[in-house]
C-alpha cells in the first residue's frame, strides 16, 4: 500500500513536499475565471514552477510535476491543456500558443534517460494535440501543430508469442521538428523522426522516417510529393525580418 502510494506522489509531483506545495497552489488559485484569475496565477505559480517574465495561464489548465515545468514570457496556455512533467521536465519558449485540451506528457515509469519536451518560441500548438515525450520531444521555433496532431516518442516492442505486448518493454529514440514546420490536422508523428526545417505534413499523415527540409509529405506511410528552392533570400536575411528563411523559397515540380 505505501509503495503504491508512494508511486503516485512522486508521479504526480516527485515528492511529498512538492505535492503538498503543488496541490495548496492549484487549489486556490486555478479555477479562478477572467483577467483576475490569469494575473493571480502568473503571481502565484511562480512559488512552484518557472515563469521566465509572465505568462497567461488560463482557469482549469491541469499541472502536474510543476516544479519541472518552464514558461517563456507570454507563453498562452488555454483551458484545460495538461502539462505532465516528469522528469526531466517541460520547457515552452516565449510568445508560444498552447491551446485548449492539448495534452503534453511526459510520465516516465520506466526511468528512460532522455524524457522531456522542448518547445521553441512563436509556436502554435493546436487543439487536442497530443506529445508524449518519453524518448525526448524537441520543437524548434516558428513551427505550427494543427489540431489532433499526435507526436509520439515511444514504441511498444512485440514479437513474443505468449506474452502481452504491455509487457514486452518499449522503445523511445525521441523525435526532433525543427524550425519553422507546419503538421496538419490530424498527423501523427512517430519515434525516431525527425522532420526538416520549413517541412509540410499533410493531414492525417502518418511520418514514419524523416521528412527533408523544405518538402511536403503526404499519406499513409508519408511519401514526399514536392520540394521547395531558397532562390535568392537566404536565411539570415529572411530571420533578420522575423521570417523563417523556409517560408522564402520556391516551389518545384512534385515528386511522386
Amino acid at each position: 500500500m505505501l509503495d503504491r502510494l508512494r508511486y503516485y506522489v512522486n508521479g504526480q509531483a516527485g515528492s511529498i513536499s512538492h505535492y503538498v506545495s503543488q496541490g495548496l497552489i492549484l487549489s486556490l488559485f486555478s479555477r479562478l475565471p477572467g483577467l483576475p484569475g490569469i494575473a493571480a496565477r502568473t503571481f502565484a505559480y511562480r512559488l512552484i514552477m518557472k515563469l521566465d517574465g509572465y505568462a497567461a495561464i488560463e482557469a482549469n489548465a491541469r499541472l502536474r510535476c510543476t516544479h519541472n515545468i518552464r514558461l517563456g514570457r507570454n507563453v498562452f496556455l488555454d483551458r484545460g491543456v495538461y502539462l505532465h512533467a516528469c522528469p526531466a521536465g517541460i520547457e515552452i519558449g516565449a510568445d508560444t500558443f498552447i491551446m485548449h485540451h492539448a495534452e503534453l506528457h511526459v510520465f516516465n515509469f520506466r526511468d528512460l534517460p532522455h524524457a522531456f519536451i522542448k518547445i521553441g518560441r512563436r509556436c502554435f500548438v493546436g487543439e487536442f494535440t497530443l506529445i508524449r515525450g518519453q524518448g525526448g520531444v524537441v520543437i524548434g521555433d516558428a513551427v505550427l501543430i494543427a489540431p489532433g496532431v499526435q507526436i509520439l516518442a515511444v514504441n511498444h516492442n512485440y514479437g513474443l508469442i505468449g506474452i502481452p505486448i504491455m509487457d514486452q518493454g518499449i522503445t523511445a529514440k525521441g523525435i526532433t521538428i525543427k524550425d519553422g514546420a507546419w503538421l496538419g490536422g490530424g498527423a501523427v508523428i512517430l519515434d525516431g523522426v525527425t522532420i526538416g526545417e520549413g517541412a509540410v505534413i499533410g493531414a492525417n499523415a502518418v511520418v514514419t522516417k524523416d521528412v527533408p527540409a523544405h518538402s511536403v509529405v503526404v499519406g499513409s506511410p508519408a511519401r514526399v510529393i514536392k520540394r521547395y528552392d531558397h532562390g535568392a533570400l537566404s536565411q539570415a536575411l529572411l530571420r533578420e525580418v522575423g521570417i523563417p528563411g523556409c517560408f522564402g523559397g520556391k516551389v518545384s515540380a512534385p515528386e511522386y
